[in-house]
């Protein structure tokens, strides 16, 4: 255990120092997804780098020039006395006179062309600059020369024995080999010592005793390059022989892989850069979320009176700052509704008492009743009551449920000129017992004689609204020549519902308080609970739903005197025709 909490305390040093985005997993993901881009990019550039195949063509291009040079050296100190032909002196003396002999060239009288001791103090001058391996082969493929075995008189010659064991490779240049194969062409040929000094298994040799000069690349057991160029020795067009350069194994993989660890030097710091750039980014990104999640678990166990403040990143704009501004719309819409909730539960709570304390006083004093009368009395208290819960809880259902229908349903397009005129038409016909009232419908289109009166919404629940507006114009209009007014306009992007009276008009303290709910200022005359008091606020809640307005003002006269209400309803309207 105390060796965990050693190995654990430096980590929590760093978790303190740099804080939890660098363990955090977003930023792990960002870390590990740049690193793997510049790992690809960086895997591209080694594997298809150009540089090697640019050097492999220049030290082509160098082999076939410097052997040009050295094949045109040779073919000269080589075409030496070739021309001379050796005659047997006794053959002279048994000649007559006037005869002569005709010489006959035969294998014992020619020599090849080529003189190893005359060709190799040239090309040991010529080759010994370079770390270039030279070797000369005859008309028929046979090694004549080899420039790692051309020695001078006197020199004294040191070899290394080979290690009684043989040492095994290190796991560094096992890599090494490893990585070279992985980065080179699969394709290349092996490298092979000719046996016995023939050159035949070389084909650059076998063109080049054509004439034709050529190079090959070829790879050795352990992965290095070696380039070989044949070129023909040749004395005007007679080829002589073949000179064979080879370079060194692993003289451009030295160069080669020099270039390769500048490369991952720079992608070292690149690395680094990329890693602290990730860090960076990934604290703009995670620390941010890492606030914003905080708060969101704070409200969630927090309540509504106490709220908790979502960190506003506004100022970002971006997608985070946009996250954060929607997070606290949604926070501050949760508390108001929670608030609402909380408010419309004691207020139904407070409304519900009201007739169970007049129907339990009832239920209670029925059994002490000592004529008929005292008990149909309190039989009808008893039914009153009854019918007034039943008409609260049935708006208090209507209210509880409105948001989720709203939520729920698609809003369709409304014509609000055909809608209002079924309205006022049913509402004309459905007096019954309801005092009589002249209700007219007015559309005011002004100067447009176009214009169309078509809303996005709900044509229920518009209904509903106005419908609403206008029972409650026909409570308080008087008993004898009252008159509702229906009056539909538009403004250039709203239309607008007015819905007057002739009644009494409102109190000026309780123009804001009749949409509050439960609240009630009834006409004289009306029995008492035939309203509950939820229509006005249920209808302003619909008219927000909607994007719109609900509002009330009186009616001033000619005298300056209240002749009537006015409700105002205002919803957005369509594009103007």
């Amino acid at each position: 255990m105390r060796g965990q909490r050693r190995w654990a305390h430096p980590f929590t040093l760093i978790r303190r120092l740099f804080g939890n985005a660098v363990f955090s997993s977003l930023t792990r993901r960002i870390v590990f997804f740049n690193l793997v881009a510049l790992v690809v990019l960086v895997g591209g550039i080694m594997y298809l780098n150009q540089f090697r195949e640019g050097l492999i063509d220049a030290r082509v291009e160098s082999l076939l020039t410097q052997g040009e040079i050295i094949a045109g050296a040779i073919s000269a100190s080589a075409s030496v006395d070739t021309n001379s032909i050796t005659i047997d002196p006794e053959k002279l003396l048994e000649l007559q006179a006037g005869e002569s002999i005709t010489p006959l060239p035969s294998d014992e009288d020619l020599e090849f062309p080529i003189i190893q001791e005359r060709v190799a103090p040239v090309l040991r001058r010529l080759i010994s600059p370079t770390r270039t391996r030279a070797r000369l082969f005859d008309a028929d493929a046979d090694l004549l020369l080899d420039s790692r075995h051309l020695y001078s008189g006197g020199q004294v010659l040191r070899f290394d024995l080979p290690p009684v064991d043989p040492e095994s490779p290190s796991l560094a240049d096992e890599f090494g080999t490893w990585f070279n194969r992985l980065l080179q062409p699969g394709d290349l040929p092996l490298y092979k010592e000719p046996p016995g000094g023939n050159g035949s298994i070389y084909p650059e040799v076998m063109n080049a005793l054509t004439g034709v000069r050529g190079a090959v690349v070829r790879v050795t057991e352990k992965g290095e390059l070696i380039v070989s160029v044949a070129v023909p020795v040749q004395r005007f067009r007679a080829v002589l022989g073949v000179l064979l350069l080879s370079t060194q194994a692993g003289d451009i993989d030295k160069i080669v892989h020099a270039e390769r660890l500048a490369i991952i030097r720079v992608f070292g710091v690149a690395a680094l850069v990329n890693v602290i750039l990730s860090l960076l980014l990934s604290s703009t990104i995670a620390n941010p979320l890492r606030r914003l999640s905080a708060a969101a678990i704070r409200v969630r166990r927090g309540g509504a009176k106490e709220r908790e403040e979502i960190p506003d990143f506004s100022s970002r704009q971006d997608e985070i700052g946009n996250l954060s501004v929607a997070l606290r719309e949604m926070t501050t819409a949760l508390y108001d509704r929670i608030a609402a909730i909380e408010n419309f539960a004691a207020d139904v709570s407070h409304e519900l008492k009201n007739p169970l304390t007049s129907l339990r006083s009832a239920v209670e004093t029925l059994p002490l009743a000592r004529n008929e009368e005292s008990k149909k009395r309190l039989m009808d208290v008893i039914q009153h009551d009854v019918r007034r819960l039943d008409r609260l809880i049935s708006d208090i259902s209507d209210a509880s449920r409105l948001d989720a229908e709203l939520a729920r349903a698609d809003a369709k397009k409304v014509d609000l000129e055909k809608l209002l005129g079924d309205l006022v038409e049913i509402s004309r016909q459905i007096r019954g017992s309801k005092k009589p009232v002249l209700l007219d419908f007015v559309v005011d289109r002004k100067d447009n004689p176009r214009a169309s009166f078509i809303v996005s919404g709900y044509e229920l629940r518009i209904g509903q609204i106005i419908t609403n507006l206008i029972e409650n114009a026909r409570s308080f209009v008087p008993e004898q020549n009252g008159r509702i007014v229906v009056r539909l306009t538009r403004s250039r992007s709203r239309c607008i519902v007015y819905v007057e009276d002739n009644g009494p008009g409102i109190q000026a303290e309780d123009i804001d308080r009749i949409f509050e709910r439960f609240y009630t200022d009834r006409p004289e005359g009306e029995d008492f609970g035939q309203n509950s008091g939820l229509g006005l606020s249920i209808s302003r809640q619909i008219a927000e739903a909607h994007g719109g307005t609900l509002r009330a003002e009186n009616i001033a006269g000619k005298d300056g005197r209240i002749s009537g209400a006015r409700f105002a309803l205002s919803l957005p309207a369509g594009p103007h025709p």
